[in-house]
């Protein structure tokens, strides 16, 4: 192929909006024509480029409006920590079958055992899917939502929440809401009843979370539409942060005995 055909043709899969064909079109000739490759052979690998580097910025792109506070997949959670965790079920639901069903899943337990990180790696296996993903706060979407009803704007809002594919909702339940912020989540979630699954994170078991939706009523509506169905993991293993500060605490004592 000469010079002249290899500009022709790199301006074609431009305007293709095959950038990346593009770029590999010259170093993919030379090498099928250094190693006998097929001209199907050839065209393969070229459109697999392609598709590979598309995939790679689409997932980049569900990352980033995921807006995961921190990256935390599954295959780097601490699963030694947690004896207690069904691993066959986390295998499950890492394959995404529940966002097929419209599933939710909620991971109770106490502080530092790992539920953010867990909830987390749900929410990146659904990015890496294809699936839109949206990561928030349980206060942070009160206040978006509070903010939005000041302004207007509230039905828009929840509209938005509601088309996400997966919303993982974190740390519902640490801090109290009020009955007006308590009735703007209860909308969303009740708009993505059985519509779209939600992944939430609570210290709170199920009794007590009356403390934070204030409304007897609206709590047992709420837990009856998010727990229909759903996969409640306990994590009922000891905190993280806490065996990580005592183990500090520890070496920090004997390296100063050794030091006596």
């Amino acid at each position: 192929m000469n010079a002249a055909t290899h500009i022709l043709l790199r301006e074609n899969l431009k305007a293709l909006n095959c950038s990346h064909m593009a770029s590999q079109i010259e170093a993919l000739a030379r090498h099928a024509k250094e190693n006998g490759v097929s001209y199907e052979e050839f065209l393969l690998n070229l459109t697999e480029t392609e598709l590979q580097a598309r995939a790679e910025s689409r997932l980049k792109r569900k990352l980033r409006e995921a807006r995961f506070p921190l990256m935390k997949t599954l295959e780097t959670f601490d699963y030694e920590a947690a004896p207690k965790m069904d691993r066959r079920l986390i295998r499950e639901l890492d394959a995404g079958e529940y966002i097929k069903e419209k599933r939710n899943v909620i991971f109770l337990g106490k502080s530092g055992t790992g539920k953010t990180h867990l909830a987390t790696g749900l929410g990146v296996c659904a990015c890496r899917q294809g699936i839109s993903t949206r990561f928030v706060t349980g206060c942070g979407l009160a206040n978006e939502l509070f903010e939005a009803q000041s302004e207007r704007g509230l039905s828009r809002v929840i509209q938005k929440y509601a088309r996400y594919g997966l919303l993982v909702l974190d740390e519902l339940g640490y801090v109290p809401f009020s009955k007006e912020s308590a009735e703007l989540l209860f909308q969303v979630l009740t708009e993505r009843n059985e519509r779209g699954s939600v992944v939430i994170t609570t210290n709170l078991g199920f009794a007590d979370w009356t403390q934070v939706f204030g409304d007897a009523t609206l709590t047992a509506a709420l837990l009856d539409r998010l727990t229909h169905k759903a996969h409640i993991i306990n994590c009922t293993w000891e905190s993280y942060r806490l065996k990580e500060t005592l183990k500090k605490r520890r070496e920090a004592g004997q390296e100063q005995a050794a030091n006596a």
